[in-house]
């Protein structure tokens, strides 16, 4: 048995529940994992939600983790016992002490990457980032300084626009306190960001957003997308590759992954209370 939270009605924080748990051997093609460190994103929200539905109920939320291979099933895998590894995506369950994977959707974890720390933006492009000081936020802002571009963060206030400073925002916006539609248009000199850009919607943690009619793009001459990561990593190649060159650049130092908070995993309720009270900023991550 390990301990896991689980979750067995939809609501509140409240409903994470800290439980013994059966998880069993690894099969042919799966690896067991003692998690090191968990990552905690608003996709565990909507889930505890219902905003995204669970196959089943009760659950255990969680979709990213790095730790230890503590066993492996039968069948070629790649991976050995005392590996350190990383995934992210499905099977949800990671808020877990321990928890069964396919070897497949794991990805070796450099000895330089701490297991806490585990787009076609070109230069010349002028970017609008908003919760700039977030997990992904503070990511975006970093490698899109890199790649040349010039970057307007969003941020809510005066502490996270001293972050987003720092992860490379050239401009940064406290949107409680001013317009940031005219704040851009005044930065832009009325130009604005990337005429015929995109516009990526990559969360909902102010929920779910209103629908947009397609006649409405028209005059901005925009391109509206809302991926998920998990369609960008099919296949393993595509994962390892993707794994790769994330973190050749946390390791270079172009990526700074800030892990502002840490709670223990028997704690989540009060990890998930303060993200959706914009309490956080960078990675929030779960201890086991």
């Amino acid at each position: 048995m390990v301990k896991a939270i689980r979750v067995h009605e939809l609501g509140g924080p409240q409903v994470l529940k800290w439980e013994d748990v059966e998880i069993g051997e690894p099969k042919e093609g799966e690896v067991r994992v003692k998690n090191k460190a968990i990552g905690v994103n608003f996709i565990d929200v909507y889930f505890r939600k219902g905003v995204y539905n669970a196959p089943s109920k009760p659950f255990t939320p969680g979709m990213e983790a790095v730790g230890i291979v503590t066993a492996v099933g039968s069948g070629p895998t790649g991976i050995q016992v005392g590996d350190l590894v990383g995934y992210v995506g499905q099977p949800m369950g990671s808020y877990a002490e321990e928890q069964i994977l396919p070897s497949n959707r794991v990805v070796p974890i450099p000895s330089s990457i701490e297991p806490a720390v585990a787009a076609s933006v070109e230069p010349g492009h002028t970017i609008l980032v908003h919760a700039a000081a977030g997990g992904v936020g503070s990511l975006l802002c970093q490698w899109a300084n890199a790649l040349g571009a010039t970057v307007i963060g969003t941020v809510s206030n005066k502490e996270k626009a001293a972050q987003a400073k720092e992860d490379g925002c050239h401009h940064v916006i406290i949107y409680k306190e001013e317009d940031f539609v005219a704040r851009v248009n005044e930065i832009t000199s009325g130009s604005g960001v990337e005429l015929r850009g995109y516009m990526v919607s990559f969360g909902q943690s102010s929920g779910t957003p209103d629908p947009v009619p397609l006649s409405s793009l028209a005059s901005k001459a925009a391109f509206l997308t809302r991926p998920s990561l998990f369609q960008y990593v099919l296949t393993r190649d595509e994962l390892l590759k993707a794994a790769g060159e994330l973190f050749a650049n946390v390791a270079s130092g172009v990526l700074k992954v800030r892990v502002n908070h840490t709670y223990p995993l028997s704690e989540a309720a009060k990890a998930h209370e303060d993200l959706e009270n914009r309490k956080t900023s960078g990675s929030v991550v779960l201890i086991p």
